[in-house]
């Protein structure tokens, strides 16, 4: 994917969160698509549409913890790719709760996202299993 392309992405997905465009969180997010190619763009997009859904389901302007943002992430996963969503984030990249920190404090580190004193990687140390959380339910039959 072009920068070209992951700008407009990474736009949009700050435009939809109705935040004030700062070209330079978004040029500062470009720079580290440049250094960590460990992820998808689209995981970054994910990523904060996933913090959107939890704050409106949360009710809360502002902070939410790693685990809330964990449970948040989860279920917008669900809903927007149910059956594929674990096959959707691995394309992306993302395999465990540690990667969506990474992801996460990568956007801290550009600026695009806050901290508090309290917040650290280690929120999202293996705190569920991809498999076991995005299989659970699902049946399939092999012919």
């Amino acid at each position: 994917m072009t920068n070209a392309i992951a700008a407009c992405i990474l736009f949009n997905t700050m435009a939809e969160r109705k935040q004030r465009h700062n070209i330079n969180k978004i040029f500062a997010l470009l720079e580290v698509l440049n250094k960590d190619k460990r992820y998808d763009p689209e995981s970054y997009s994910f990523v904060m549409a996933s913090l959107d859904f939890t704050t409106r389901r949360t009710r809360r302007r502002g902070h939410v913890s790693g685990m809330e943002l964990l449970e948040g992430i989860r279920d917008y996963a669900l809903e927007q790719f149910g059956p594929m969503a674990r096959s959707v984030l691995e394309h992306w990249g993302i395999k465990t709760t540690n990667d969506l920190g990474e992801i996460v404090f990568n956007m801290i580190g550009a600026g695009v996202l806050g901290k508090t004193e309290q917040d650290s990687k280690e929120e999202f140390n293996n705190r569920f299993d991809f498999k076991a959380t995005f299989d659970r339910g699902c049946k399939y039959t092999i012919r």
